[in-house]
Parts: C-alpha cells; sequence; structure tokens
C-alpha cells in the first residue's frame, strides 16, 4: 500500500529488500511444525481483556485512519481493548515472534512473506477460526484468497488491497483513446513520444523498462498471462511461452527508443512519490500505476488531466481484458499470541465489516478487499478511481504466487531483465531462461519448497 510517508524506496529496491529478510524469517519457527496452527491460547473472546496489535502506518492521517476503523470493533465488542502500535516493520514482528513476545495481531505491507509465515507456523493457521466462525471466503476475490495462504495453509486475511491500471495524461493522448492491447500499446506509445534531435526522450509514451517505477515484471508480464512458476512449485520460465512474448515486446519497445536512449531517461526521472514524478510532470503519456497514485494526482498534480483504464493484454487474449495485477496488506495472528481468541475477531472484524473497510479505504485511497465494500455507496474516492475497484473484483485478475523463499523467483527474474535483457546481453534466449529456472529452483530446494 503505497502513502507519501510510507514508501522512500523504488518498488525494485523495496522488494529486493523484501526478498532478503524474506530468507531471514525462516529462523522465526524452524522447529515447529510447517503451517502451524491457532493455539485458541488466552482468555475466551467474551472476557475483558487488551489486546496489542502492530501495523506498519505511521503518518498522523494514517494511523488515525487506523483508529477510525477500529472504533466499530470496541462498540460490538466493548470487553476488548485494542491497543494500536504503528510503524511495525516485518523485521520487528518477526523479531517478537522469534522471541517469544509477539503481540496479539501483526499486518504486513506486502505479501511476500505469506508462504514463509504459512509454512513455518509463524503466523498461525487461521483455517479452525474461520471454520468456527463459518466466515465465508468467497467474499473476497479469487486472487486475495490465493495470496493470503499458502499451499492450503491460510494464516492471513486481506486488509485493503492494490490493485494496478493503466494511467494516461489526456492532453498528451490529443483525444486517442486508452489501448485495450500491447499492439495498441506499442503503436500509440511510438505516436505520443517526442525526442530531441539527438533521439534523446523529452516525452515517452510510454516506458517499458523494468526500472521505470511500477514497471515491475509483477505488474507488466502478468498481464501476458505469465505462470511465474509451474502446479507443482518449479520455476517455468523456459517453458512458458508467455514469458518469451513479454519479453520480446519489452525488448522491441526498448530497441525502438535505443538503450541508452532510455537509460538517460531512466536517470532524469524525480522521486516516485513526489511532484518530481515524470507522470505527474507531464513527461510521460502513459503509464500502469497503483491505484494510489489518484491520491498523489489530487494532491501533487491537481491541474493535469488525466484518466485510467485497465492495463492492456496481449492480442487475442481480449476476453481478459479489464483485469489486472492485485495484492495488498495482510493481518494474522503470530505464534504465541496471548489473546489469540479475540485477537481472531479482531482480525475478523477489520478484515469483513463494511464499514470500517470503507472507512480506511477513504483515508488511504486504497482499494476495500471484500467484493461487498466494494459498491458501498459510502466510497468516497474520484472517478478515475472506479478502474481500480472494477480490475480487484474482474475474475482474471492474478497475483503472484506465495513461496517459502518469499518473492525471490521475481527478484531474480527482474535482476535477468534489468541486467541481462533489456542491454542486449542474452544471444540464446531458451539457454539464458533454462538457466534462471535452475537458479530459482535451487534457492527454493534450500528454503525447503
Amino acid at each position: 500500500m503505497r502513502t507519501s510517508t510510507r514508501h522512500r524506496t523504488t518498488p525494485a529496491a523495496h522488494r529486493l529488500t523484501a526478498a532478503l529478510a524474506a530468507a531471514g524469517l525462516g529462523l522465526t519457527a524452524a522447529a515447529c511444525t510447517a503451517g502451524g496452527g491457532a493455539s485458541g491460547s488466552g482468555p475466551k473472546a467474551g472476557e475483558k481483556q487488551t489486546i496489542e496489535v502492530w501495523h506498519g502506518w505511521s503518518a498522523p492521517h494514517e494511523v488515525k485512519a487506523f483508529q477510525d476503523a477500529v472504533a466499530g470493533f470496541h462498540k460490538a465488542h466493548p470487553n476488548i481493548t485494542v491497543k494500536l502500535v504503528k510503524d511495525q516493520t516485518d523485521d520487528r514482528i518477526s523479531n517478537a515472534i522469534r522471541s517469544g513476545n509477539p503481540p496479539d495481531v501483526v499486518s504486513s505491507f506486502t505479501t511476500d512473506s505469506v508462504g514463509q509465515w504459512c509454512r513455518s507456523g509463524a503466523w498461525q493457521n487461521l483455517s479452525p477460526y474461520i471454520a468456527e466462525s463459518k466466515l465465508d471466503l468467497n467474499q473476497f476475490p479469487k486472487a486475495v484468497q490465493q495470496y493470503t495462504q499458502y499451499k492450503g495453509v491460510r494464516c492471513a486475511m486481506p486488509l485493503l488491497a492494490d490493485a494496478y491500471g493503466l494511467y494516461y495524461n489526456k492532453a498528451l493522448m490529443k483525444g486517442e483513446q486508452p489501448p485495450k492491447t500491447f499492439t495498441e500499446l506499442t503503436a500509440l506509445a511510438k505516436r505520443l513520444t517526442v525526442r530531441a534531435p539527438d533521439g534523446t526522450i523529452k516525452v515517452a509514451g510510454f516506458m517499458p523498462s523494468v526500472q521505470y517505477y511500477e514497471h515491475v515484471p509483477q505488474h507488466i508480464a502478468t498481464q501476458f498471462g505469465i505462470r511465474w512458476l509451474t502446479p507443482d512449485g518449479h520455476a517455468g520460465y523456459a517453458a512458458d511461452p508467455a514469458v518469451k512474448a513479454y519479453l520480446k515486446w519489452n525488448k522491441s519497445l526498448i530497441d525502438w527508443y535505443g538503450y541508452d536512449n532510455v537509460k538517460k531517461f531512466l536517470r532524469s526521472m524525480g522521486q516516485e512519490f513526489e511532484s518530481s514524478n515524470p507522470f505527474e510532470q507531464g513527461k510521460v503519456a502513459m503509464a500502469v500505476d497503483g491505484e494510489w497514485r489518484t491520491t498523489f494526482m489530487e494532491k501533487e498534480a491537481p491541474k493535469v488531466d488525466y484518466g485510467t483504464a485497465p492495463a492492456p493484454v496481449p492480442e487475442g487474449q481480449e476476453a481478459r481484458y479489464g483485469s489486472g495485477f492485485v495484492a495488498g496488506t495482510v493481518i494474522g495472528v503470530p505464534r504465541g499470541a496471548k489473546h489469540a481468541p479475540a485477537a481472531w475477531e479482531f482480525v475478523k472484524y477489520l478484515t469483513t465489516d463494511t464499514t470500517a473497510l470503507v472507512t480506511f479505504a477513504n483515508a488511504l485511497g486504497n482499494v476495500p478487499s471484500t467484493i461487498a465494500s466494494l459498491s458501498s455507496p459510502d466510497l468516497r474516492l474520484p472517478p478515475q478511481f472506479q478502474t481500480f475497484l472494477s480490475v480487484f473484483k474482474n475474475p482474471n485478475s492474478a497475483t503472484t504466487p506465495p513461496t517459502p523463499n518469499g518473492n525471490d523467483y521475481i527478484v531474480k527474474f527482474q535482476q535477468f531483465v534489468q541486467d541481462r535483457w533489456e542491454p542486449g546481453k542474452v544471444s540464446d534466449l531458451d539457454a539464458a531462461l533454462k538457466e534462471l529456472d535452475a537458479k530459482v529452483d535451487d534457492s527454493l530446494k534450500l528454503a525447503g519448497g
């Protein structure tokens, strides 16, 4: 979930850090049975008690939004007092679990570590609670159900979400309609690009490089239908035709710009989460980004007339148009929680109560994570936000599968694209992808996957 105070690094750097952090999580429950189990420890939910909840939000308006969202919980459960602890990171959460003194509820901005948490038991298996509560998981879109579990162990619940789509500058588009296919996107990007006499890029119609902010493989390659891993959990890049389709599209547009021109443009870019962002500056005509960008546009570039649409899909896959990449914040009950039954009641309320979700979504500019909350008349978000609500509930929207070592398989793929593919250092793509598969599989094997 992006807000101006929370993310100071680019998504690529954040994900590289997340993968390294995920590797350390293997120590959290080395002696624990895989998957863990709901402990049910502590007083019953109906008894008077105080639960401690750790979350990562830190800015005053974020903290207040969380407080407002949980206010209804105390009304429904007057015996349970909620102590909120802000600005908590995955490392602090892991250290608390490792030390045997965790809070009662924990949340994370990334889904990258869900596989590790579920497998190790660092976050409790919520299935017994879900069954006892008769909670219908179909109130969440399919992709959301996927990123909150690992191999049948559901150790997390979704708390707000991110959905990705195409932003376009209406003035630069000059009446053109947003593209629905990558063929249309490529042609339009070339028409809208403005170059200096020496060929350098003054205005990019669309910047395909994985080094451009949110144009990381998850958000673009997912639109090509990449499977990421085989059904049995192995790397499948070499055998997936969608991988080659994505890579060939990426390289063809980079070559049209000229790799040196792309590098110069990337070096000239401002900060992603500041007004110097090139889309907000009118230096990029179209870009894939998350729903939070609507809030940034409102605050930092209110004069820019822009629209949003689903990200394009390859020709021949038009039936999938309207879908996109989705992910989000997750919340759960850590192993060793002293008030586990009450903690579950809190998690259930915050992740399924429409009023709480809408209150939170309105304040943070994120997507509420249940199907019912998506159509709430109380949502107060800009018109351009509707695209992301639609993408989120689209049955073809997808996410990346969890693994025991976080998003290492994505990090390795992005490094391959950034360091070898885009610069033109790959002479045999088939061989290079097989080599990449072997590296990913070796890493998964070391992690116990």
